[in-house]
């Protein structure tokens, strides 16, 4: 860090919490980060084990193509280096990320640390044999380099002998060095685990010392070496008091850069959005707004698709079976034809594989669109998607990772544990991202190229049962329409109650009111992060009573959220309790009147609305 441009008293002021430093007193001071400015870049780490594996592989990818595909020099014979220890390469982001590099043959050089403990388990448990080299010696398309990182010769000649192959674009490298560890993880870990024998040996293996006899044999005096050592002294001391006398981090920023607030400075950094060029382009257009002709939402998401991968080049799109079969729900069909396999293309079947992957690209400044095939599937991707929320905010805006995450979920023809969820609520609790929930065909064009113009990361949910229903058709509004997040609709007005909902229970709820024949206001919330929080508190002061609806099980689904601002900001103009109507805490079952008993139905709504304007 120090040698690729980190000030030493950044490099203190990190630990101790102080203003400055990699986060600003944000993040836990030994997780580090650097701004490239047209040099060196270290992403921001994160601190789960592992989990730096797959960003680093989509920033290989993007490598390739910055320097391939845009024809940008500045790329040119650039390559990505992640670094994990014996524990990590346990992880299913290593190997997520070996999968990527080796069957894409990316420039990507896998630099393990192995100290033969993982805290204090030894690697013997993480890998058969407790040598991940070895393991992977016959591994294919991937150059296997093994040595003693104690050794400063050996350690030189590997290292430049991984560099070299990983940038002569023969493919990725994993060169694996043994070192001991001379303290232990933590400041409470007294490495009392490991035989005192054992200690001795490792201590015996300083390699600071191995390093002084080399160098004196080959390069520096004695008298240059102690002269380089009271330097190194005298600059850490110097740049300790100076951490130590900064101020503390200025409390009333606590909630700056949660989401973009201004542009970056940094070269490197993700800037996320169109192009200020291609926007001023489109502004002038003379292009028509809309079409009279109905469409269904998938049409209008692939149409979406197809023209921002048209005006913006950085555009990506990516995800399980979205090249030549078009996707499982057929959204992505024909824009690998149109647009090229480094475009659009499939990837292995491992979802933190994917999000990793787009959030290394997103920081190299594309704007990778992810596929989920269903709301379940992401799962195993949580922690990357929890990473990617925070990155602006526990980099202190030096770095951000605006992509977008298409999911699919909830009931279709029938249901099942597996395909048929939505859990939305999980990722309104992902700090950094915004999710957006269309429930009809406009609105889908609309959040799903601000989601592609955006400076934040985004969740758009397609809701299985919307892509081909006739209730979601809706006249494509054209290829500038832009719909901002936390912008409700009302979809009907009304006078004596008011119903909050998004995703298919609109169709639903609309069905309701017609049975009922009361005067019911419909609000489309269309996003959940943010939510327009100030049009249904203006609409429950008028009508006086509130009834949200979801698809989402009961407990702490995000009907809570909206009910308890609604108690907090209306609770003296409510003439009636505040009610939800969700789907119990069961999954969604698999047999259609099992299915139908769970969900939010016309009758079960319209029930709810009689209970409510009769209290």
């Amino acid at each position: 860090m120090l040698t690729v441009g980190l000030p030493i008293e950044d490099g203190f002021a990190g630990p101790l919490g102080k203003s400055g430093g990699f986060s600003d007193g944000r993040d836990i001071g030994v997780v580090c980060n650097l701004p490239g400015n047209n040099s060196v870049t270290v992403l921001p780490m994160a601190g789960g084990v592992g989990t730096q594996y797959t960003p680093a592989a989509g920033w290989a990818q993007a490598v390739t193509y910055h320097r391939d595909v845009l024809q940008d020099e500045s790329w040119r014979n650039a390559i990505a280096v992640v670094l994990g220890g014996d524990g990590a390469v346990a992880t299913n982001g290593f190997w997520s990320a070996l999968t990527m590099a080796t069957t894409l043959k990316l420039p990507l050089l896998f630099y393990v640390e192995d100290n033969g403990y993982g805290l204090s388990v030894p690697s013997s448990f993480q890998t058969p044999g407790g040598n991940i080299a070895e393991n992977l010696a016959s591994f294919k398309d991937l150059l296997v380099l093994d040595g003693d990182g104690c050794d400063p010769a050996e350690t030189a000649r590997l290292s430049g002998q991984a560099v070299a192959h990983v940038r002569s674009g023969r493919g990725p490298c994993m060169l694996r060095l043994s070192v001991p560890r001379l303290s232990g993880h933590s400041g409470q870990d007294t490495q009392a685990y490991k035989p005192t024998e054992f200690i001795a040996e490792e201590e015996n293996r300083d390699p600071l010392p191995a390093l002084r006899e080399y160098v004196l044999g080959e390069s520096l005096s004695e008298e240059e070496w102690n002269d380089l050592a009271r330097q190194a002294k005298d600059d850490t001391e110097s740049a300790l008091t100076a951490a130590l006398a900064r101020p503390e981090p200025q409390t009333s920023r606590l909630m700056q850069y949660v989401y973009a607030e201004q542009e970056l400075a940094h070269n490197r950094s993700a800037q996320g959005g169109l192009p200020r060029s291609v926007v001023e382009q489109l502004a002038s257009s003379d292009a028509p707004n809309s079409e009279p002709a109905r469409i269904n939402m998938l049409t209008a998401i692939r149409r979406t698709l197809e023209s921002e991968l048209r005006v913006n080049e950085r555009v990506l799109v990516f995800g399980e079976d979205v090249g030549p079969k078009g996707g499982v729900h057929a959204c992505t069909m024909g824009l690998q034809k149109t647009f090229g396999d480094k475009r659009v293309f499939d990837t292995s079947l491992s979802e933190e594989g994917i999000i990793g992957r787009a959030v290394g690209m997103a920081i190299s400044g594309l704007m990778p669109v992810t596929e989920i095939q269903f709301r379940k599937y992401a799962d195993p991707a949580a922690e990357q998607i929890n990473d990617c929320g925070t990155v602006r905010w526990r980099t202190n805006n030096r770095f951000c990772a605006p992509l977008v995450m298409r999911i699919a979920g909830g009931h279709a023809k029938c249901g099942d544990p597996w395909h048929s969820q939505c859990g939305e609520v999980a990722w309104a609790h992902a700090i950094g991202w915004q999710v957006a929930f269309p429930s009809n065909a406009e609105d889908a064009v609309g959040l799903l190229r601000a989601a592609m113009r955006s400076h934040n990361p985004t969740i758009f949910f397609e809701h299985r049962a919307l892509l081909d229903d006739a209730s979601a058709r809706r006249p494509y509004p054209g290829d500038q329409d832009v719909l901002p997040f936390g912008c409700g609709k009302v979809v009907q007005p009304g006078s004596d109650l008011t119903i909050v909902s998004w995703g298919a229970m609109i169709a639903r709820c609309a069905a309701a009111i017609e049975q009922t024949g009361i005067s019911v206001e419909l609000i489309d919330l269309r996003s959940i992060m943010p939510w327009d929080r100030e049009l249904v508190i203006k609409s429950v002061q008028k009508t006086r009573r509130c009834l949200i609806v979801h698809e989402d099980s009961s407990t702490a689904g995000f009907g809570a959220e909206i009910a308890a601002t609604v108690a907090s900001e209306a609770f003296l103009d409510l003439d009636a309790p505040v009610e939800r109507l969700t789907v119990p805490d069961v999954p969604l079952p698999y047999n259609v009147e099992l299915m139908e008993t769970a969900l939010p139905t016309p009758e079960t709504i319209s029930e709810a609305i009689y209970d409510l304007v009769e209290f």
